[in-house]
């Protein structure tokens, strides 16, 4: 009656049929949870963007609006907008907050070196803290143009 185990080839009828349903039933138990996480939308951040009202302006102490808008065009409060010299100078940075409708307006005096034509303003946005949202990538920039001043 005493039957040696590693004589024993009935365990392995079984095996293959085992590894087929474990492996459905992982894939599904995949899927599922994998649109779970994907239905979060506590887990999504949303990419904001500066539109400004004057993408060229010339030397000297000018007056911008900038909206700071969603992925889907709607105007995100709260925000803080930092404007600072890219090729062109400024004296320092410059910040504002976003209203309800998503508008900030900011003073800048842009300045061109010596012999420049041209030069650009960086703006920079820190989302709100509630939102989801972020800033990643780059801005449009404001071209500083040389007006012959």
């Amino acid at each position: 009656m005493f039957v040696e185990l590693w004589r024993d080839d009935r365990a392995i009828e079984g095996l293959p049929i085992r590894l087929v349903i474990a492996l459905v039933v992982g894939v599904a138990s995949l899927s599922v949870m994998m649109n779970t996480i994907s239905g979060l939308d506590t887990m999504t951040v949303s990419e904001i963007d500066v539109d400004p009202s004057k993408e060229v302006v010339g030397e000297g102490e000018t007056d911008v609006t900038l909206t700071v808008v969603d992925p889907d065009g709607q105007p995100v409060s709260d925000a803080t907008v930092v404007v600072t010299g890219g090729t062109a100078t400024m004296d320092g940075a410059v910040t504002a907050t976003t209203d309800s409708r998503g508008n900030a307006t900011v003073t800048i005096t842009p300045q061109l070196g010596p012999n420049q034509q041209e030069g650009t303003v960086t703006i920079d946005v820190k989302p709100p803290a509630s939102g989801g949202y972020s800033d990643r990538r780059r801005n449009t920039r404001i071209l500083v143009v040389d007006d012959g001043g």
